[in-house]
């Protein structure tokens, strides 16, 4: 069996900081607390939280003196100005590609544009951006939101995407509200390590009679990963570690791709490749 690892399948640089900047918060005296995953990996979590690091939803519960640490996805100002007033040291480890987005949101408020996020309404990250302004903004999830969701006077609009998102679908996103809105500022704040793994993923599909993307279920990127695969190759499979796989996925192929998502760890993307390996040999 063939089996071909994408490049740039797994951690990208903004977990693997938030990683390292967790694990050296555990050396700290005083109690770390977390809020919600510090990334969507169940695994990474696990491993974070085995060494000391409190997962919490609610900071109102810490005692003043302890430390929060942030996630890479990143947080809405008012946690952070909470969090000050408790007396909580703040340890940021929101990936500094999200930082840039934010930063982008709070400067085009302050010009006077109401602001819209291309992203999943739900999502960590997008709930992070538009918590940096006071005034509400417009979450896109899709082409049918825009109708929905984009008042029909409006006249100033300023864009930033989710850094995972698919980047066909954004910009087609963005080719529709240019009709609409006169004074339209566009920035396509997906990052490159997603760009580079969409990429990959565009070809991989081609070259192989089976996909394998390997990441948590939770992931949005992950999720992006599979279902560019999937439209390609409909032998595209979406597993969280080697327990998930099926023998039967393998009959008749000579090759296999696997790409990750970007807070999947080596570790399991090795360990899914060696049972392949394994169960084909």
């Amino acid at each position: 069996m063939k089996i071909t690892v994408a490049k740039n399948a797994g951690f990208c640089f903004g977990v693997k900081r938030a990683i390292d900047i967790a694990r050296i918060s555990t050396k700290k005296k005083e109690p770390v607390y977390m809020l919600g995953d510090i990334v969507h990996n169940e695994n990474v979590v696990r491993d974070i939280e085995s060494a000391g690091i409190k997962k919490i939803k609610n900071i109102s519960r810490i005692q003043g003196g302890s430390s929060l640490l942030i996630r890479a996805h990143g947080s809405a100002r008012k946690t952070i100005e909470k969090a000050d007033s408790l007396g909580l040291e703040v340890i940021d480890a929101t990936c500094p590609m999200v930082k840039e987005i934010h930063k982008v949101v709070r400067d085009m408020d302050e010009k006077g544009y109401r602001i819209a996020v291309i992203g999943d309404y739900n999502h960590d990250e997008v709930q992070g951006i538009v918590g940096q302004i006071q005034h509400k903004a417009i979450v896109l999830e899709n082409i049918t939101d825009i109708e929905k969701k984009i008042p029909p006077n409006l006249k100033k609009l300023a864009i930033v995407v989710q850094s995972t998102q698919n980047l066909e679908k954004v910009l087609k996103m963005q080719g529709i509200l240019k009709k609409r809105i006169p004074d339209l500022e566009f920035h396509n704040t997906i990052c490159s390590p997603t760009r580079l793994k969409q990429d990959e993923i565009k070809t991989l599909p081609k070259k192989n009679d089976c996909i394998v993307v390997i990441g948590s279920k939770t992931s949005a990127n992950t999720k992006r990963l599979y279902e560019i695969a999937k439209s390609i190759n409909r032998n595209s499979y979406w597993v969280k570690s080697s327990a998930d796989i099926k023998k039967d996925w393998f009959k008749g192929v000579e090759s296999v791709g696997i790409t990750a998502g970007a807070s999947t760890p080596d570790k399991t993307i090795q360990e899914v490749k060696e049972y392949i390996q394994k169960i084909t040999a």
